[in-house]
């Protein structure tokens, strides 16, 4: 799924921290992006901003 740069900045500005790991879990079924998986397996949840960086690498961004 590629989104021109411009329409992804948006998108990831405007999104929410929930939005973000929904994204995430729909792309990578198998990722670990859930607070209570991130805890158990991480120590530590996966913030907006890790998560906007974890798309960006999906995509190739």
């Amino acid at each position: 799924m590629k989104f021109p740069s411009e329409a992804l900045h948006r998108f990831l500005l405007l999104a929410s921290r929930e939005e973000i790991i929904d994204w995430l879990e729909w792309n990578d079924p198998n990722g670990v992006y859930r607070d209570e998986q991130s805890i158990a397996e991480f120590g530590t949840i996966v913030s907006k901003e890790e998560g906007i960086e974890i798309i960006k690498r999906q995509l190739g961004q």
